[in-house]
């Protein structure tokens, strides 16, 4: 394996910024030293000041396999992520058949070794029918438990209130929901079609994927995992709202904590002018003062982590005249990372705080095993980044399956330069490098 020297790097890790120079040997971060050009290596990187970060551990992906690979696969979203600076994904159970067993997992790892540039866990996703799967499992063996309050695919919502306090009750692992009621939301759905029939504006998708749906259903399963003294990780916090469920502080002190998107952080309504239905999703990006708390929620600790939502579909999808058919989401790994770098321009968030809410909280919120850190002897998953390198998104220079981007034409004034997985360098300065995938199953230190 090949040996890797990084030289004159500033160093984001841990709360500081620090130059030094990093060696990777045999998968790992051997050694962090002021002055190690002194040490042999296959490859030398000349940081000259870039920024030396810990890659994005992304705990919200759809990778779309198995079974809806006409989306997207293991390996064509993880390519994408890598040149985004994500070096491992938690991967969504909503593919074909929906993971609902831990044979399901045991079929997705089998799938993503050999496939995945980016190392790989999975959620096994929960439904009314399964608890005793959920008291079963082996707790090293899924990322968390997936639970869905609020779906426009209706059979995956988990709407028994009992069984939802069952599996809060006997969930072995962290319990990681979506939360949005979905009467509210079929109510204001007919609503609205009774005005606008099939083709409601997509500026309306907020007021029905609505500030009231997204807290009548996170305000529920709060104080119900409160209840029952649940580990929870409510995911995707859309708005101002919710920010009052959560309390301020350090998330290794919590039992219940909240994740948000970097689209929620970086559009709002009025970009549904522009990109229309190439924005949608759920829980729908809503107004800039929402936009503006969750930042502040970041800035305060309420809000604990950030991941994309990677979700891709085909631009013929998200081209169907009908607003019903119009399928939510939208492909986010490449962009996320240097969307969130814009805060870091905008004078929003530092840099030792984006490495913080990217890789070593999500590290430590799933009890990940040596990674999200620079660490000696910890797992040289890292990503180079150049803070003056401006580019601008199109479709043409996005890598997804789907060949599109809802960031067509944004400036984004960061570059990564390099992401190295698993002491693999896969990108260097705007190519991939011909090598193998070298992803990995991630571990976990649970008992």
């Amino acid at each position: 394996m090949a040996s890797i020297l990084i030289l004159n790097a500033n160093i984001v890790n841990e709360g500081l910024i620090s130059q030094g120079d990093v060696y990777i040997n045999n998968h790992r971060i051997e050694k962090i030293g002021s002055n190690l050009s002194h040490y042999q290596a296959d490859q030398i990187i000349d940081a000259a000041g870039r920024f030396l970060m810990p890659g994005m551990i992304d705990s919200h992906v759809h990778f779309r396999e198995p079974g809806l690979t006409y989306k997207g696969t293991l390996a064509s979203e993880s390519r994408a992520s890598i040149a985004g600076g994500i070096t491992s994904v938690l991967d969504m159970p909503n593919t074909v058949p929906y993971v609902l067993t831990e044979e399901d997992i045991i079929g997705k790892k089998a799938l993503a070794q050999g496939q995945c540039w980016t190392n790989y866990a999975f959620y096994l996703g929960a439904s009314n029918n399964n608890l005793e799967t959920i008291k079963a499992l082996h707790p090293n063996l899924a990322c968390g438990i997936k639970i869905l309050t609020g779906s426009s695919q209706h059979n995956q919502v988990v709407d028994d209130p009992d069984r939802l306090a069952l599996i809060f009750q006997h969930a072995p692992i962290l319990v990681a929901m979506h939360c949005e009621d979905m009467p509210t939301i079929l109510e204001n759905e007919e609503s609205y079609r009774s005005i606008y029939g099939d083709t409601i504006p997509m500026e309306l998708h907020p007021l029905i994927r609505s500030e009231d749906a997204c807290y009548k259903s996170s305000s529920m399963v709060v104080g119900l995992a409160r209840s029952l003294k649940t580990r929870l990780h409510v995911l995707q916090l859309s708005t101002a709202k919710e920010l009052e469920l959560f309390d301020v502080g350090s998330s290794t002190d919590k039992r219940i904590t909240a994740d948000t998107c970097t689209h929620y952080l970086q559009f709002s309504s009025e970009d549904y002018a522009l990109r229309g239905a190439l924005l949608k999703c759920d829980p729908a990006i809503k107004t800039s003062a929402d936009r503006a708390a969750l930042i502040q929620g970041l800035l305060e600790g309420r809000i604990d982590s950030i991941s994309s939502g990677h979700a891709p579909h085909t631009l013929s999808e998200k081209n169907e005249p009908s607003y019903f058919n119009i399928p939510s989401g939208f492909p986010s790994t490449q962009h996320a990372l240097p969307s969130l770098l814009e805060g870091f321009h905008e004078g929003l968030f530092s840099l030792e705080h984006i490495v913080d809410k990217t890789s070593h909280t999500v590290a430590q919120l799933f009890q990940i095993q040596e990674r999200g850190f620079i660490r000696e002897g910890y797992w040289a998953d890292l990503i180079l980044v150049d803070i003056s390198k401006p580019w601008i998104a199109e479709h043409s220079n996005s890598y997804y399956h789907c060949g599109w981007t809802a960031h067509f034409g944004m400036e984004f004034r960061s570059t990564i330069d390099a992401t190295i997985v698993n002491g693999t360098l896969v990108w260097y300065e705007g190519a991939f490098m011909p090598t193998v995938a070298p992803g990995t199953a991630l571990e976990f230190t649970r008992s």
